[in-house]
């Protein structure tokens, strides 16, 4: 493996900035989920961070990724607020535009964690996410050699479509001032039921130079249910739905992760399959925050030019690595220790 820069970014570029979704998670674990008037138990509850490129920044952090890592995005003037700009910098997580403002509270979401299965149900206030707009970032100001964006569809202002400008929104221009300054692109949805789901995201594919979704969402943007067990078959149409968001503009490589693996559509023809490991009962306390730590062990060997088998790899023990925690980042290790878990676990056979 190498440390040369991808190719198109400039050589004295180095480090990763993430944009968009800061929020403080109430992590509850309970015992099961209860029907409607009924009740259930809260057996822990944790406060931790929440939102794609918090997530990612507090990932890469743990994973010791050793290159500067900074956050923007906008957090109200309030404890929250307060809380989260003190977190990131106690990880060494650069602040200098993570913007504090008195118009809404700091966003939040109250994540449900059912023990023993680790499945999670969410109730989010979007809070200061929803003014999130273009005049909060400046790429003057960061020597960043990938800008990540995320949660698409979670960000009101972001997602808002510009009829004057063609279709265009306010999240594609500021891609597009990512892509002027000199730095990769790297977006992440959420899954999220959105009449414009298809149109807010097809209007920022064309500058956008790594797409990081799950099948839900792929699917979502392609127009079809995408299955997600381990047949062949299935591994297939995921592959086929890849191939099909590279044609509708994204400029590098399409990922789509899923609960059996990954598969990667790269520009030049390339497809590539990764399944996941088959991990031991017991192994996995929750869920909250996998696709994150997918992303951020993708990003890793993205940034540090690792070949596309290579990330992959990193990418399925990170989401693994994080399942060992109820919240979205404590579970992360330095990259050396997610990757031994391809030496003590199998992966899926397809």
């Amino acid at each position: 493996m190498t440390t040369s820069p991808p190719p198109g970014s400039a050589p004295h570029r180095r480090g990763i900035l993430a944009g968009g979704n800061f929020i403080i998670g109430h992590v509850k674990l309970i015992d099961h989920w209860p029907e409607q008037d009924m009740l259930t138990f809260i057996r822990g509850q944790t406060a931790s961070n929440g939102g794609g490129p918090y997530n990612v920044l507090k990932d890469l952090a743990a994973m010791r990724a050793g290159y500067p890592l900074e956050a923007a995005g906008l957090v109200g003037r309030d404890a929250h607020g307060d809380w989260i700009l003190r977190d990131c910098q106690d990880a060494g997580i650069d602040v200098t535009q993570l913007h504090q403002t008195d118009a809404a509270p700091t966003s939040y979401t109250d994540a449900m964690t059912v023990s023993g299965t680790g499945r999670r149900t969410f109730f989010h206030q979007l809070g200061t996410n929803a003014l999130l707009g273009a005049p909060h970032f400046d790429f003057s100001r960061t020597q960043a050699r990938i800008f990540h964006l995320g949660y698409l569809m979670l960000l009101t202002e972001m997602d808002r479509l510009l009829p004057e400008s063609g279709g265009r929104s306010v999240a594609s221009q500021v891609l597009e001032a990512a892509q002027m300054a000199g730095l990769l692109t790297s977006v992440d949805l959420v899954s999220t039921e959105h009449p414009g789901f298809r149109q807010i995201v097809e209007a920022s594919l064309p500058f956008t130079d790594f797409l990081i979704v799950n099948e839900i969402e792929a699917g979502k943007v392609v127009g079809r249910d995408l299955k997600t067990s381990t047949s062949p078959q299935d591994v297939e149409s995921i592959k086929n739905a890849a191939q099909e968001l590279l044609g509708k503009g994204v400029r590098r490589e399409v990922i789509i992760h899923f609960e059996a693996g990954a598969v990667v559509a790269a520009k030049d023809g390339g497809v590539y399959h990764q399944p996941s490991l088959q991990l031991p009962p017991g192994f996995i306390v929750g869920a909250t925050g996998a696709g994150d730590a997918f992303a951020a062990g993708y990003l890793h060997g993205t940034h540090e030019d690792w070949p596309i088998p290579e990330r992959l790899k990193l990418a399925v023990t990170t989401a693994a690595m994080c399942l060992t925690h109820p919240t979205p980042s404590q579970g992360l290790r330095p990259v050396a220790e997610c990757l031994a878990l391809m030496e003590r676990f199998p992966e899926l056979a397809v």
